[in-house]
């Protein structure tokens, strides 16, 4: 009887196991959908981790307990591995080359919505000045109580070169600094109301290099709703609040995605206008790693961050909403080393990311 009920009870627990894999193989894919037809389906991806967490806990049990079941599990992340590689990189944190260039992109929240040291310091002009990056790329850079031009004097005696892309109807800003002369700019042209691409042209080493920052349609919710989402998730909302609000969620992810979506294709069409030419393309593109933008402007690039990152390297921290919507990708003209998001500053609603890039010697 004892044997009978083991068979069945193994049964069923690979029958579940099945069903997971399945479930985190189709949600490791969805950023193959097209989100202006499947709105809802397009943010899967958002929900791999869960899938990757209870495969762990099947493997787990079968170690426990009947130890070739754990097959099954190791077999699953294989078939997920080209999404696992993505969602949660695991690289060697090789040590770069001293002629590489430290690039960082960082979504400022308007230098921390105003974050004022006692002395006087803002926080994030000061960490920026002690990056040590060549190139940094900001996100949200518009003027707070710290004007755009107080940050560009602020900045001035680290980065001799400075530039703005500006949304005028909404003021949204993206900046850079840089160590190099930056010789040109050309807004990448898509229709948005809040939102904005640019891409800059640097001299270095007497070459043209083009360094794409970007502002992805946002989420659209609300801090009200936000502290709503916070609330469902530390069980505070009774069934009915979180039914609401997790629908409430859903619809607001899947409007982003569906207006996410021409924002991306267009980078990506831009860049492939301009195939040849050494790139650097980074910023906030305000969805998960699994995503139709992500995925969409990868595409033909190198992921700084999957291809020398540590762990899911989340990169927004407000809300409980855990995950890594910061992006630092590059031609194939350069070699990346040691991409890493740097959680010792909160100032703004973003940690910065930072990566190490080598020239490769021309052919």
């Amino acid at each position: 009887m004892l044997k009978g009920l083991k068979k069945f009870v193994v049964r069923m627990m690979a029958g579940a196991n099945i069903v997971t894999i399945i479930m985190m193989f189709l949600a490791g894919q969805a950023g193959h959908l097209s989100p202006a037809e499947h709105p809802m389906l397009t943010n899967a991806g958002l929900v791999f981790p869960v899938f990757l967490l209870i495969n762990m806990a099947f493997l787990i049990f079968w170690l426990l307990f009947y130890w070739k079941g754990a097959l099954l599990a190791i077999a699953g992340y294989l078939i997920c591995y080209s999404s696992l590689r993505v969602y949660f990189p695991l690289n060697r944190m090789e040590a770069p080359p001293e002629d590489a260039i430290k690039v960082m992109t960082y979504n400022v929240c308007r230098y921390g919505k105003g974050m004022i040291e006692r002395d006087g310091a803002n926080p994030i002009l000061e960490y920026i000045k002690q990056s040590g990056a060549a190139i940094v790329c900001l996100q949200e850079a518009n003027s707070g109580l710290i004007s755009q031009e107080d940050a560009r004097k602020e900045l001035s005696s680290v980065y001799a070169y400075s530039d703005t892309a500006v949304l005028k109807h909404s003021s949204n800003t993206l900046a850079i600094y840089s160590k190099y002369p930056i010789v040109g700019k050309q807004r990448i042209d898509y229709d948005s109301k809040w939102n904005l691409s640019a891409a800059f042209q640097l001299l270095i080493d007497g070459d043209t290099v083009l360094v794409v920052n970007n502002h992805l349609e946002t989420n659209k919710m609300f801090e009200t709703e936000q502290e709503r989402f916070k609330k469902m998730l530390k069980g505070e909302e009774n069934r009915k609040e979180a039914v609401s609000t997790s629908r409430l969620l859903i619809d607001r992810l899947a409007e982003a995605a569906v207006i996410r979506q021409p924002e991306a294709r267009a980078v990506a069409a831009y860049l492939r206008m301009h195939e040849g030419v050494p790139a650097i393309v980074c910023g906030d593109f305000n969805d998960n790693p699994l995503s139709f933008a992500r995925r969409t402007i990868a595409d033909g690039l190198t992921d700084c961050y999957v291809a020398t990152g540590l762990g899911p390297g989340w990169s927004y921290n407000k809300s409980n909403m855990y995950v890594r919507i910061d992006n630092l990708m590059c031609t194939s003209h350069w070699q990346p080393y040691r991409c890493t998001v740097d959680r010792k500053i909160k100032a703004s609603d973003h940690y910065p990311m930072y990566c190490w890039l080598k020239k490769r010697p021309k052919h």
